[in-house]
Parts: structure tokens; sequence; C-alpha cells
């Protein structure tokens, strides 16, 4: 499986390219949709995930809903991953975790050194405490891709997490 970052819009979001046997998932299509179709051009898009509804997390979704004539969040099991409900930073943070491929993205939920913010509307401290434990129980070798900033580690995060519960 093949990962292509690209960082879009005013607030840097990342949109991943997941690509796998000449056919490629679009996770978190943050804005410049043109950029997104050049990025899956030689490929067939099967899938478009959505971490969080947040503005920067979905400026080109509608755009590429009706271009693949696909739905957001329609599982396709070609790609083998998992959905969590991650909530915490919103009521609706999924991750999706690719297990043969050790891979977490997880949007607003985690980034590097730190956690989604809490204080905005539909945000909530104890979900995300909960979502951080249950996160907790995942293998340390984790690749953990956000939704803005650099990778990391789920077993360099998780003695973070402990200062939030």
């Amino acid at each position: 499986m093949e990962i292509k970052k690209l960082v879009l819009g005013s607030l840097k979001t990342n949109c991943y390219i997941v690509i796998k046997n000449n056919e490629c998932l679009i996770i978190d299509p943050a804005e410049e949709a043109e950029v997104i179709k050049d990025a899956c051009q030689n490929y067939k898009v099967v899938g478009i995930l959505v971490t969080h509804h947040h503005f920067d997390h979905i400026g080109a979704l509608n755009e590429l809903e009706k271009y693949y004539h696909l739905k957001h969040n329609t599982f396709n099991d070609s790609f083998g991953y998992e959905i969590i409900k991650t909530p915490g930073h919103t009521q609706d943070c999924l991750t999706f975790y690719f297990k043969k491929e050790k891979v977490l993205f997880t949007g607003d939920f985690i980034f590097f050194h730190t956690i989604g913010r809490c204080d905005l509307e539909n945000s909530s401290i104890p979900l995300m405490i909960d979502s951080l434990k249950k996160i907790s129980s995942y293998p340390d070798d984790l690749k953990i891709y956000p939704g803005h900033g650099k990778s990391t580690i789920l077993g360099d995060e998780k003695p973070l997490f402990s200062t939030y519960f």
C-alpha cells in the first residue's frame, strides 16, 4: 500500500491518497478538488473517507462525490480497513485502521505529541478520554497519519495520553 500526502487549504489539512492494486481511497478531501483529482488520475477511486466533518476536512467532498459517483464513508473491503469511532474532537470522529499495513488515519483525534481540541462546539473531553483509552489498546507500532502536521507512532504518543486522564 502506498500513501501520498497532500497538504491543502488555508489550514494546511492533510488529505491522503491511499493506493493499492491500481485503486485508491481519498481520505479527508480538504479543499482543492482539482489537486486531488490530479493525484488520483492514474487510479480507480473506490472510496472517499472522512474522519470528521469540519470544513477544513471536507471542502472538496461534494465535488469529488459527484465526480467519482461515490458516497463518503461507504465501506470498501478491498483495502481491508477497520472503522473505529473516536469521538471527542467532534461527535462524529472516526479513525481508519489498516491492520495489515499497521496504519491509523486519525484526522484531528491524535497529532504528533498532542490531541485534537476539545473546546469547540460538539467537542467532549469525557468522550476524548474514552477514545484515548480505546486506542491505547492498539499495538504500539502503528503509524499515525493525522489531519494536520507530521506523522507519528502510536507507542510514542501513548505516554502522553495519561496527562489527559
